[in-house]
């Protein structure tokens, strides 16, 4: 195993000792101060790659399909929603209001793009006055 490799297994091992809710307070403090040392990045990195060396949107792909998996805990949904949270990334319990906003911009995109049909733009114009987007 190279020394690469194993500066990985390390702060992995050190990132689910954070997350692990069966491990003590002291414990966690000490696993990040040493995740810290090692890798000079906190356990919730954000950027191109993590502190165990994980390209960061496959790890929170990873966690949002935790959410819609049925075989999944709730206590690991929990532990998902938290690590999403803290990233910044939507969990999908605002679902209906992204949901309207997205359509909506898509409404608003259809009237400024010129090869959307004038039949199509004005209905876009209704659906968006009936929403008091208007």
């Amino acid at each position: 195993m190279s020394h690469y490799d194993h500066e990985k297994h390390v702060a992995a091992g050190l990132k689910a000792a954070i997350h692990n809710p069966n491990v003590s307070d002291e414990a966690r403090e000490r696993a990040q101060e040493r995740l810290e040392q090692v890798s000079g990045a906190s356990a919730t990195h954000t950027g191109g790659v993590d502190a165990a060396g994980h390209e960061t949107n496959r790890v929170i792909g990873g966690y949002k399909a935790t959410l819609h998996n049925p075989n999944v805990s709730e206590e690991a949904k929990q532990h998902a929603r938290e690590v999403l949270k803290n990233e910044g990334v939507a969990t999908g319990d605002d679902s209906d209001d992204v949901h309207k906003t997205r359509v909506n911009a898509g409404y608003k995109a259809a009237l400024h793009n010129p090869h959307v049909s004038e039949e199509a733009k004005e209905h876009a114009r209704e659906v968006l006055k009936s929403q008091g987007e208007l």
